[in-house]
Parts: C-alpha cells; structure tokens; sequence
C-alpha cells in the first residue's frame, strides 16, 4: 500500500479527516461508472482515482493487489498477460471515461458477470483490503492468501457495501488462468423448458460457464479443458438441437452482457429514460424457481438465479414475486427510487448494518443513502 505520505493517500486522507470535523458528506467514487447504481448521490465528490496502479502481482500465486482507483481494463490487460484474467467478470459498464469500472467501484458494488454461477462472485475473490475509515484512519484487513482470512472477514463485508463504510483504498484478489477452450451453444426454447434444462445441466458433469435465456433462445457457454468442451458441445447438439455459434460473434455477445451494452440491456435504459414508469430490476431467486408472474421483458442468467425485469410494475409488486419464490429484487435502474433500491432489512440485520456503519464512520459522511436512505 501507498504509504501515507503519498501524495494521493495523504490528499484523501486530508479531506476525510476534514470532512469528519465539519460533518460535511462525501461521495466517494471513481471514474463514476456505476453512479446510477444504489441511491441518490449525496456529498462533495471523493475522487480516488489518483490513487491507481498495480502494487504487487505474483503470478504463481495467483494474487494481485491494486489499488481503488485502477482501471478493471487496465487490471485485465496486466493480467491477460500473464494469462490470467478476474474469474468473476465484472461489469465494466460505459458511464465513466473510456467506460473504465475502477477497482475500488467493483469491490464496492460488488457486481458479477455472467460467469458468477460457476466461478464466484467478487466477494469469493476478495482475500484482503485497506480501507480509509471515517476517522481518517487507514486499516487493513485479511491478507494474500485465503488462510490468513481469520475471524470477522471485513474485507468481505465491504463488498456491496456501497461506500458506505470508508473509502476502499486497495485490493487483493484471487485471480485464475484463462480456460484454454470455450465454446457457445443457442437453443430454441421457452422460459420454463429453458430453466428446467439448464438445471438438469447443472448437475452433469459439463463444463458450463455461463448461461443467459432471454426472447426464447438459450444462450450456455462451455469453459475449460479442450477436450472436455468439445465433448459437450458435440453431445449437447445432437441431442439437443444446440447450434454452435462463431468464436467472434459469441465474444461480443458475453462482453456484452457482462458489460450491459448489448440490446436487451440498450433497450431498458431506453425504456427508464422515456419517463414512462418502467424500471429495471435485478431479481435474486433460487435458480429452480418458477418463472415470474411479471409483465415487461426479461433476461435470466446465472442457470435462473438472476433474472433482470424490465417492467412498469410497482417496486412492492416485484418484491412480493420475489418474495414468494424465495428470493429479493433490487431496483437496479429507476428514476424513480422512493421505495428504496435494496430490500428492506428485517430488524436484527438493520441492526447490525448502522453498528457497523457507526463503528466505521461515526460522523456518517460517507456516501449517505446509496446502500439504504437513511445510512
């Protein structure tokens, strides 16, 4: 980590200690590519992105540590060159300079792709972090390698946390090789009929990495060793019917959805912006739930367990769907965010969410309202 006479750290850490004694708040942020994700944006802009680079990679080892404000793309392409990459594809979106998600951005939304269901989510790839407190204090948590994780795993707690709790400072990851073969099949398939076959996938011995069904077409990405991903996109076709798409264009269409640039996506901004009451929601189920009761368009990941709703619908009428299948819905683009953008907390977890937004950030300057409204 820098030390505290770095100019960058030693500016942030200036203006949280400022910031504390005139209980002025802050927004921390990046290149802000992910502004419009949680609540309103509230404070003076905390800007980390000074505070870049790659402080320690060792390939062998499968670890890197980089600091908030890095680039995920400029992360990837280091990595990319030893052939490793983030396992858990997070999105890289396209509000910010160059659509460049920052390191610190990612940990503390913690978005996942689509490759989430097989490989983890970001908070499985989290083995330590460095985090500015609302005292100005720098504290370090877990370590370089998943046996140094003791006790309460607060670099774990700080993914999806919004900023809410200090300004995240540094990260180290877990990082994996790259697959040396993949493949991409689309079936012709209902929601129901898609849902129960990607299941049954799921508990055979293929290699999936990924899964999207959106419009009636099944979309199953194959990742790992060549000759087991040839295996199963022979066998999937025959019996199934799977057409095998072109390298190229099965690219684009991951980097698409990873990214959220591709035309399901393009057409839901479109609809929240028209001002006509639709929003986006990202609905967290168990994957072998039914299909939902919701009018608007829809796009399923993650073998069913994500399920994004482009709908009209009120906030309480997609949260009670989700409810009813086991699972929560988070409004994930909306003008409208009276009814907040997260579930509401039952009593014993709100509980534990403002201690430990106290015991972080006592004077509560940090990004007040983007995790719940009155955080």
């Amino acid at each position: 980590m820098a030390s505290p006479q770095h100019p960058a750290l030693a500016a942030l850490i200036d203006r949280v200690r400022t910031a504390q004694e005139r209980a002025t708040p802050l927004a921390v942020a990046g290149h802000g590519s992910k502004c419009f994700y949680g609540g309103p944006v509230v404070g003076e802009p905390l800007d980390t992105t000074a505070l870049a680079g790659i402080s320690s990679y060792e390939p062998t080892e499968l670890v890197v540590t980089a600091r908030a404000g890095t680039p995920i793309v400029e992360l990837e392409a280091a990595l990319a060159e030893r052939g490793q990459h983030l396992p858990f594809e997070p999105p890289r979106f396209a509000g910010g300079p160059g659509g460049r998600g920052t390191v610190g951005g990612m940990v503390a939304t913690g978005l996942s792709g689509p490759a989430r269901a097989s490989a983890g989510a970001v908070r499985d790839h989290v083995l330590g972090a460095t985090l500015l407190n609302g005292r100005g204090q720098v504290l370090s948590f877990g370590g370089q390698v998943i046996k140094n994780v003791a006790g309460y795993d607060v670099s774990r707690l700080l993914c999806g946390s919004m900023g809410v709790l200090g300004v995240i400072l540094e990260v180290s990851l877990k990082v994996l090789p790259v697959a040396p073969a993949t493949a991409t099949l689309r079936f012709e398939i209902d929601e129901a009929a898609a849902l129960e076959r990607i299941n049954r996938w799921g508990g055979q011995p293929l290699p999936i990495g990924a899964s999207a069904w959106w419009a009636g077409m099944l979309v199953v990405r194959l990742r790992g060793a060549r000759a087991a991903v040839e295996a199963a996109a022979v066998s999937l076709s025959a019996r199934f019917g799977g057409e095998r798409i072109d390298d190229a264009l099965a690219e684009g269409f991951w980097r698409g959805l990873r990214d959220h640039d591709d035309e399901f996506f393009v057409k839901a901004r479109a609809a929240v912006a028209s001002n006509s009451g639709a929003a986006l929601w990202r609905l967290s189920l168990p994957a072998t739930a039914a299909p939902l009761a919701l009018h608007g368009e829809q796009m399923i990941e993650w073998g069913g367990a994500q399920r994004w709703w482009c709908t009209a619908q009120s906030a309480a009428s997609v949260r009670e769907a989700a409810q009813q299948l086991g699972g929560h819905a988070t409004l994930f683009h909306g003008a409208d965010k009276s009814q907040g953008v997260f579930t509401p907390l039952a009593a014993p977890l709100d509980r534990i969410h403002r201690e430990l937004k106290r015991e972080f950030d006592p004077a509560g300057i940090f990004n007040r309202g983007r995790l719940y409204p009155d955080l």
